[in-house]
């Protein structure tokens, strides 16, 4: 008999993209020489990237705020920031590469939207002008970001599921399985698990 159990259709989704990036770095070494790098490759991951954002940045803010109709970044942000949630603040990293970005610190630091965001907006429309923005540093950030757009949004989504006003991340990390691999917010977040071996 086979059982099934609710699945997180958006986490297995950021899944698959981590699992595209994670590919990337066999060809293209990870590293500050080769964060303006571009590619055909790298213009599918960023494209499919930041479109997951904007479904999920959507979904969070009416998780945020009911009642909102929100039909664009500008609308997100105004409600995200009105809400107080540190996913501005929030950091993601590769540490296997040494990298570490704030995806949606343009928010709180000039008022504007991310640069990885306005590079996929201008890759997606006018890719002949500007198809050299489809670079390493713009998809770091977008996995990065929707990473981040996964966890609060499952944190919130949980927290409505079990009737608490927040589990918190480090709970929502452990929920969300299999966990990423490859990119990730800071080691707080996630249970630390010790391995005991038994002497016979």
């Amino acid at each position: 008999m086979i059982s099934f159990h609710e699945i997180n259709h958006h986490w297995n989704y950021f899944l698959a993209i981590e699992k595209d990036l994670e590919n990337l770095s066999r060809y293209i070494e990870f590293s500050e020489n080769n964060l303006q790098t571009y590619s055909i490759e790298i213009a599918h991951i960023l494209l499919s990237s930041s479109s997951e954002v904007d479904v999920m940045l959507k979904q969070f803010c009416k998780l945020i705020e009911p009642s909102s109709n929100p039909n664009n970044i500008n609308d997100y942000k105004t409600i995200i920031l009105s809400s107080g949630s540190d996913i501005v603040n929030q950091k993601i990293s590769i540490n296997r590469y040494g990298l570490e970005y704030k995806p949606f610190e343009n928010w709180i630091t000039d008022g504007e939207n991310p640069v990885w965001w306005k590079s996929h907006n201008n890759v997606k429309h006018n890719r002949n002008k500007y198809y050299y923005q489809a670079n390493l540093q713009n998809v770091i950030n977008s996995v990065g970001a929707l990473l981040l757009v996964n966890i609060y949004f499952y944190e919130k989504q949980f927290s409505v599921n079990d009737g608490k006003e927040s589990i918190g991340l480090l709970e929502t990390t452990s929920k969300l399985k299999p966990e990423s691999s490859f990119i990730k917010i800071p080691s707080e977040y996630y249970y630390k698990y010790l391995v005991v071996r038994s002497s016979k």
